[in-house]
């Protein structure tokens, strides 16, 4: 019979669990400084030795952030590495590129889809400042890759679904690649596309915002299946 052997968790991955439910539970938000090392130490009823080693666990874990000269702060993605997938150690960049534009074309227009079934109204204001964002640094010839992303990670939100939330920020990665690998923007369609995207969400019309946002993805990964080909191997 087979026996399994239990490591008692030390004082610290203790305190650093009940620090970490304090957070899930919402006692402190995002972005939020912690207490001092004292407070935390009488809150908790620990020495002030295990706080800061509590800390640098849940550092370890991505709850929290050192901002030096400020103090500790909840992250703004807490428990969320910034590269889970481990993308930036794949070495063919233009077939992951690709293979990130397939990933989005299965799920991004469903995601569209439940957006324009359960967007508030304050989640169309940020789906329209998100927009116009983009468009104004076009306007501008500024880059506008991250205001690209955060549009449809507002989509993402108006979704009402937690994992669609966090998964795109790091399906977005395709985004940057293809900025990196190609640099030069689908201005035109990014506007007129992205435009209907929104108009259909807004008129709360689940098959539209489905269609167009396939339609945005469709042109998109055609026009960086284009570039690979004539960029050759110096892209």
């Amino acid at each position: 019979m087979e026996t399994t052997i239990r490591t008692k968790k030390t004082l610290a991955e203790q305190t650093a669990d009940r620090l970490a439910e304090t957070i899930m539970n919402a006692e402190f938000k995002t972005g939020q400084q912690l207490p001092s090392e004292f407070q935390l130490a009488e809150k908790l009823d620990v020495g002030r030795g295990t706080i800061r080693e509590a800390i640098k666990i849940l550092i370890s874990r991505h709850v929290v952030e050192i901002k030096r000269g400020t103090g500790t702060f909840v992250a703004e993605r807490p428990g969320q590495v910034e590269d889970p997938l481990g993308l930036a150690y794949i070495k063919d960049k233009k077939k992951l590129s690709m293979d990130l534009y397939e990933m989005r074309l299965m799920i991004e227009p469903q995601i569209a889809s439940l957006a324009a079934k359960r967007v508030t109204k304050e989640g169309m204001i940020k789906i329209e400042e998100s927009l116009l964002a983009i468009e104004a640094n076009i306007a501008a010839g500024l880059p506008w890759t991250d205001e690209d992303i955060a549009f449809h990670e507002t989509i993402a939100q108006a979704s009402g679904n937690q994992l669609a939330s966090t998964l795109i920020p790091i399906i977005h990665s395709a985004v940057k690649i293809f900025a990196y690998l190609y640099g030069k923007p689908l201005t035109e369609t990014t506007i007129a596309t992205h435009r209907e995207i929104m108009d259909a969400i807004r008129a709360k019309d689940s098959e539209r915002a489905e269609i167009a946002m396939r339609k945005h993805l469709q042109r998109n990964r055609v026009y960086a299946e284009h570039l690979r080909e004539t960029a050759g191997d110096n892209a």
